[in-house]
């Protein structure tokens, strides 16, 4: 549905809503790879196009928390290098991702992910301490990945992939993916107030009344993320990415 007012929404589609500002609350708390969830769940209850109009403020709203929390965490160097390309990526994206045929651009994605995911996992087995340090790497995922989060918020998987391969310890992956995100999200917001009209007084609208939702998702998040192993933080990360690919694909 395109939303031109709050009284149109129906319970089911706040339902989805809050289901979906919540699961992002844990995401920007520490708990990756299920941000693809919020991003089916707008959809289903709205438009595709407009749903990301809707994410994005909250997107905004929760890394601000994130940033707070994680700041002392923030390993600069690894932004420095990802931020620009992220930047091109979301320029490309706004210029060429709405005529880009859907099925092919998930297709792509998914063939992208579940190889570096296998190329990450080949490295862990065969006990690989170093880290790719060509330009290749981080410009072709960052503009993968600000092509994809400006298509439709998806780039949570590929930054994954990225900050998995840098080996950064649990609360250095939270902290530097906070700041990166938060402007990041910032910077998309004129493209979507501007250039695809996605965000508007009644979307903006919904998405305060959802923050409750965030800020209860994100505390129970930072809770769960003090229960998780640097270990297991990594193998979680490995095994929702690949998830959230495969729910990309089908969804």
């Amino acid at each position: 549905m395109f939303l031109s007012s709050i009284s149109e929404i129906s319970t089911t589609s706040w339902i989805l809503s809050f289901l979906a500002a919540f699961v992002i609350g844990l995401s920007k708390a520490g708990i990756k790879g299920i941000a693809i969830i919020n991003v089916t769940f707008m959809a289903i209850a709205f438009e595709a196009k407009q749903s990301t109009g809707i994410v994005l403020p909250l997107l905004v709203v929760a890394d601000v928390f994130a940033v707070i929390y994680y700041n002392r965490h923030t390993q600069w160097k690894y932004v420095a290098k990802f931020l620009p390309w992220m930047i091109l990526g979301i320029i490309l994206g706004s210029w060429f991702g709405m005529d880009l045929p859907e099925k092919t651009f998930k297709i792509f994605m998914v063939i992208i992910i579940f190889l570096v995911l296998a190329i990450i996992v080949w490295w862990d087995q065969k006990k690989v301490n170093t880290v790719p340090t060509h330009w290749a790497f981080a410009s072709g995922v960052g503009t993968l990945a600000g092509f994809t989060t400006m298509v439709g918020n998806l780039a949570d998987p590929i930054s994954n992939i990225y900050f998995l391969a840098m080996r950064l310890p649990k609360n250095h992956f939270i902290g530097t993916a906070a700041w990166l995100f938060l402007i990041i999200n910032i910077f998309k917001l004129p493209f979507h107030f501007f250039l695809w009209n996605t965000i508007s007084k009644e979307t903006l609208l919904l998405d305060v009344k959802l923050i409750p939702a965030i800020i209860l998702g994100f505390i129970l998040g930072i809770k769960l993320v003090k229960m998780i192993d640097e270990e297991l933080f990594r193998k979680m990360i490995l095994v929702l990415t690949a998830l959230g690919a495969i729910i990309i694909l089908f969804k």
